[in-house]
């Protein structure tokens, strides 16, 4: 399965959808943009088409950790409901890890919801180890 780079105004627009369904509070309106801003941050999407649509895409970015040295990090894999169990996202952890090794990183990291029973278990199959719990806290605005 051809992975695609996915770097054009064009190509950011063609995988919302694939976004939307795995972060449904994002807008179409503004979804370009934001994903502009974090390329300009480091962040990059592959993806496989099939048939024109963007049936499965992965957000990432390579930073250095003090805890873990270079890494490979996934912000967000998904695949469209409707392509799913064809092995796309299988297919973009692959890419994912050799494009980690190739880069001469020292590990590769996502984080995942607990509830995300079936990730895991790609996840695992890829040779993921469950190593951590992420905490979080959110809502920081200032309120005037």
């Amino acid at each position: 399965m051809p992975v695609t780079v996915m770097e054009s105004e064009t190509d950011i627009a063609l995988c919302f959808d694939a976004f939307f369904a795995l972060r449904p509070h994002l807008t179409k309106n503004t979804f370009t943009e934001q994903v502009k801003r974090q390329i300009s941050q480091g962040y990059s999407i592959i993806a496989i088409k099939d048939n024109g649509i963007v049936a499965s895409a992965a957000g990432f970015r390579v930073n250095e950790f003090l805890a873990w040295g270079k890494t490979l990090y996934i912000d967000d894999l998904t695949t469209l409901t409707a392509y799913r169990g064809k092995g796309y996202a299988s297919c973009l952890m692959d890419w994912l890890i050799n494009h980690a090794k190739e880069i001469g990183c020292d590990a590769l990291h996502l984080d995942t919801g607990h509830q995300r029973h079936e990730a895991h278990k790609l996840y695992l199959k890829k040779g993921l180890n469950i190593s951590s719990h992420h905490l979080s806290l959110s809502n920081l605005q200032v309120k005037s």
